[in-house]
């Protein structure tokens, strides 16, 4: 007899992001297009960058240095900078792990940081 596998998740995980959710997200803001130069999308706002995918589970993200550092201390599991990033304005966002509400928060504010240079 066939018993169907019910998966149940975990209430205290955040659900996963899909790289169809960052462009859902990015592509409502208002200005915000999306090219995909090499197959990886890019999201700008009157050409300056709001974010960038680098694969199926990582987006960088455009952030100023006090937000960026605001995002890394509340959500460390879900941001990062690797060295390449450092003296950048970027944040890297883990989409497989990382808490989705803080995800698109960080889109929403990188949009207003590039609607800001208007």
């Amino acid at each position: 007899m066939f018993m169907p596998v019910i998966v149940i998740r975990d209430v205290g995980k955040p659900a996963s992001v899909e790289i169809d959710d960052v462009a859902r997200l990015a592509e409502a803001l208002a200005g915000v297009r999306r090219t995909a130069p090499e197959g990886l999308a890019v999201w700008r706002y009157h050409g300056r960058l709001v974010a960038r995918q680098l694969d199926d589970e990582h987006v960088v993200i455009r952030a100023d240095f006090d937000y960026r550092d605001s995002m890394l201390r509340q959500f460390p599991e879900t941001f990062s900078v690797p060295a390449q990033y450092a003296k950048h304005m970027m944040v890297v966002a883990d989409l497989a792990s990382g808490e989705a509400g803080a995800i698109e928060d960080a889109l929403e504010a990188a949009w207003q940081l590039q609607r800001s240079a208007d």
